[in-house]
């Protein structure tokens, strides 16, 4: 037998957070109950359905207060890097140095969902000539703009050369308004030819060795950039200890994704798509804190191997639906439940964060290694062949592919990954475009997703 997992409104936390403190509950500093959250202008959060749990209060507490741990890291003498794009290697680098602090202004592109447009980051940003035709990280822009939502940097960094081109040009603007960014180049990633050395990558991709070498000399010039403005050296000690961190909080999200994900057919899912979406975006940079991501994973480990022997989660039934591309509308991922479904997988363009850096080889060649596996630098081909890998381990049913809004790369890269897997995997497979904000698009979200679950169902016979 088992139990379903029922997920609660934000009105329900109120009652539930009053049980749970009336129970003893213990919590972080910046602990607290999940409704004090919309008093701050995150409105988004009324309207969505959340896990019950402690471990789930934590995580969304610890995602909803960074604003507020950079602020203190400023405030406590540490210098704060803006890393932008690489997602998840120039981090690990920062956090080596005990006196810098990293995060990804990238991250704003959550902003106009979160707060429902109040913030107002786009209209900076069309004030400033990056309007809707630009993937939604033109919020990034907005966002150092009004000076409302991070401090500002003391140090920007930015990868360049094979990016996204929306990116790179919201990059230069950036530099061009008076915030200097120190640029570093990642090549496109490419097979090696007859006679050039390969090199493996964590993601299992392979590259030329001079590649890896160019991205390591890059990578140098970084740290360099961070030892000036650390006042320390990092040196080959403290990147190794930096890059064993990193992995523990990796394969605490990897064993937390396997127990979610890969749960044996007809037993329940023990945790939401909402809240694994979240739990995924922690790791590119630890949300601005890399020991408290370690206890935020730990806890929601505790939680789902808790349900798993209780036999407590959703629907045992629900149709397994592998999701490519991140979604800026949370609420996506809620409607996906409604409709039948569950996450059996996900790949959120950052692969290259969830994998091994590897500790066997000198520090600065395993990071370039690292930032070389990044799917968006390599061929479509590459990423499709991840892409099915994992969803083969998910044992998917179906696969959903959103594309970015206005990204350049979307409206043909999503078309490649589509062809692919119905190619090698033979399973539906639902291409769309979700807006930051879909409320004028959900009643035709949910129509096109319930048809993709219902086409699943028909196929189990």
């Amino acid at each position: 037998m088992s139990a379903p997992l029922i997920a609660l409104s934000l009105n329900e936390w109120d009652a539930r957070y009053a049980e749970l403190r009336a129970a003893g509950l213990k919590e972080p500093a910046y602990g607290g109950p999940l409704s004090r959250h919309l008093d701050e202008g995150d409105l988004r959060l009324a309207k969505l359905r959340f896990d019950p749990s402690p471990a789930a209060l934590r995580l969304w507490n610890f995602l909803l207060t960074e604003e507020e741990r950079l602020a203190q890291a400023r405030a406590s003498g540490k210098k704060i890097v803006g890393t932008m794009k690489d997602l998840g290697t120039v981090p690990v680098m920062a956090y080596a140095l005990p006196n810098l602090t990293a995060f990804y202004p990238d991250g704003a592109w959550w902003i106009p969902c979160v707060m429902e447009h109040s913030a107002g980051v786009y209209r900076a940003a069309d004030a400033l000539g990056v309007d809707e035709s630009f993937c939604p990280v033109r919020a990034m822009l907005g966002a150092f703009a009004t000076k409302a939502h991070f401090p500002l940097p003391d140090l920007l960094v930015c990868s360049v050369g094979a990016t996204c081109d929306d990116f790179s040009a919201i990059a230069q603007r950036l530099n061009g308004l008076g915030h200097p960014v120190f640029w570093w180049e990642i090549p496109h990633r490419r097979a090696p030819v007859h006679g050039e050395t390969a090199v493996r990558l964590p993601t299992g991709f392979a590259a030329p060795s001079e590649q890896v070498a160019f991205v390591r000399g890059e990578l140098e010039r970084v740290c360099h950039a961070l030892e000036e403005l650390a006042g320390e050296a990092l040196g080959r000690e403290r990147l190794a200890e930096g890059i064993r961190v990193a992995n523990e909080a990796r394969n605490r999200l990897n064993e937390l994704r396997r127990l979610v994900y890969r749960t044996d057919p007809g037993t329940p899912c023990p945790l939401p798509a909402l809240e694994m979406l979240i739990a995924e975006m922690l790791i590119i940079h630890f949300c601005s804190d890399r020991e408290e991501t370690l206890a935020v994973y730990a806890d929601l480990l505790n939680e789902v191997r808790t349900r798993r022997e209780a036999g407590i989660g959703m629907a045992a039934d629900a149709v397994r639906v592998f999701w490519v591309n991140p979604v800026a509308d949370l609420r996506a991922m809620n409607i996906l439940e409604d409709c039948g479904g569950r996450l059996c997988g996900t790949e959120y363009l950052f692969c290259h964060a969830l994998d091994a850096i590897p500790e066997d080889i000198e520090p600065m060649d395993a990071l370039a290694r690292t930032a070389l596996a990044d799917p968006m630098v390599g061929p479509s081909r590459d990423r499709a062949d991840r892409i099915c890998r994992d969803a083969e381990l998910g044992r998917a049913e179906a696969l959903i592919v959103s594309r970015i809004p206005g990204a350049s790369h979307c409206p043909y890269e999503a078309g490649a990954i589509r062809a692919a897997v119905e190619r090698r995997l033979g399973i539906p497979v639902l291409e769309m475009e979700i807006p930051p904000v879909s409320d004028a698009f959900q009643p035709a979200l949910r129509t096109r997703i319930e048809a993709l679950i219902e086409t699943v169902r028909n196929r189990r016979g």
